[in-house]
């Protein structure tokens, strides 16, 4: 992932938002106390173990593309007509990019963890691409099944000074998953997405 590209298009994405929001009539008071909000953004569940990758890293890059903010940044790519199809389903995609001073430096163990934390949760592991050697990392991919269809996605890329971590919430298929591949910061998937058709 290139964290300057990720933060440009994330960038680029707020300041549509805004100049299209200052072009239309000017906002409502914040409501007063006890008073309900109208349309609240769900914050999409995180496992404990982020925290623990969270404070060792020596850099930290973290933020969230609504809907409204993720139709603004595929106009980045005007030509992708699968991304806009892909991008009509889904309500948000949170993105996370620590990086480290030393190789490695991060608890191994974090990544365990966070692993189990999917797996109490009831969400399905998709992809583990794990090299052999260590010196590619490590590539998982978790989904959360909601009548045999996916509602949520969460990406993990672990490498040596880096951990990317991506979550994707909304109506989507494996191929959409793949079709996001590439964009704000998510890297590509090889090989597509394959939810296995395995009887509890």
């Amino acid at each position: 992932m290139n964290p300057s590209r990720t933060l440009r298009i994330a960038a680029m994405a707020a300041a549509l938002t805004y100049s299209a929001s200052s072009q239309t009539t000017p906002p409502a008071p914040p409501p007063q106390s006890g008073a309900l909000q109208s349309n609240p953004q769900p914050q999409p569940w995180t496992p404990q173990a982020m925290n623990s990758l969270r404070q060792s890293a020596s850099s930290k890059t973290e933020f969230t593309l609504d809907h409204q903010m993720l139709i603004l940044a595929s106009k980045l790519d005007p030509n992708n007509e699968d991304l806009r199809r892909v991008i009509a389903g889904i309500s948000g995609i949170s993105v996370r990019n620590y990086r480290y001073s030393k190789p490695w430096s991060y608890d191994p163990e974090a990544l365990e963890s966070l692993k189990e934390e999917y797996r109490q949760a009831g969400w399905k592991q998709l992809m583990a691409r794990h090299d052999k050697n260590g010196s590619a990392g490590v590539t998982d991919l978790w989904v959360r099944l909601d009548n045999n269809a996916i509602s949520n996605a969460a990406i993990l890329v672990a490498k040596a000074t880096e951990v990317d971590f991506f979550v994707v919430t909304g109506s989507i298929s494996p191929v959409d998953i793949s079709h996001l591949g590439g964009h704000f910061g998510i890297p590509p998937i090889e090989g597509g997405v394959v939810i296995p058709n395995k009887q509890p």
